[in-house]
């Protein structure tokens, strides 16, 4: 572990394979709704800082495969950071979600049993309004749209869910997924999406 001190906010956008509302975003004790669990965290900075090390404006996904609990652990995950990143944001980027430093990641990362290799690539990030997307060229594409309320003005969200990495209020959507890395392969369609705010990081 590191002492290092860091600090990240920006957007957190997710799909994963179960339908509408994933219960592992409810608890990773639930049970999720096919024999695995496969999906991703999106995640597009738009401040922070790790030691002298600023984070604003980069990406990282993390692309995960777990058993159908969540909480039983045994995850698979690899990690795709956003090749502007310099080795110093690399680093600190690599340290974060490995739960190295403290924080929300730390808690994820006693799931996990397999880390591939990280891999640095070009990275497109789109963010209009209602509709999130971000591309890797021949790995990874990833769509989110939300869901509308009953006032078919604003989106309809969940709040007040206790959930380590997203924000206190989480929009639902529908996402598709195609990540084809020859390891982690997802084919995900209109399935469980949503996206939040978030604010992280290791103070005491």
């Amino acid at each position: 572990m590191t002492d290092t001190p860091w600090w990240a906010k920006g957007l957190l956008f997710e799909n994963c394979s179960c339908q509408l509302i994933c219960p592992a975003h409810v608890s990773f004790k639930q049970y999720c709704q096919n024999d695995r669990c496969r999906g991703h965290w999106s995640m597009h900075i738009t401040g922070g800082r790790y030691g002298e090390a600023p984070l604003d404006g980069l990406n990282i996904v993390v692309v995960f495969d777990s058993p159908v609990r969540m909480y039983s652990g045994n995850w698979t995950q690899v990690f795709y950071v956003d090749e502007r990143a310099d080795a110093a944001q690399r680093q600190a980027l690599e340290t974060i979600f490995r739960g190295q430093a403290g924080g929300p990641w730390q808690t994820l990362a006693g799931f996990v049993a397999e880390q591939l290799d990280t891999q640095f690539v070009p990275m497109t990030f789109e963010d209009a309004g209602r509709v999130k997307r971000l591309t890797i060229p021949d790995v990874f594409d990833t769509t989110i749209q939300a869901i509308r309320g009953s006032d078919s003005q604003s989106e309809a969200v969940l709040s007040n869910l206790h959930n380590v990495i997203h924000g206190p209020v989480h929009v639902l959507a529908r996402g598709t997924t195609d990540h084809t890395d020859g390891r982690l392969d997802i084919h995900n369609e209109k399935t469980h999406g949503l996206y939040s705010d978030f604010s992280w990081d290791n103070a005491a």
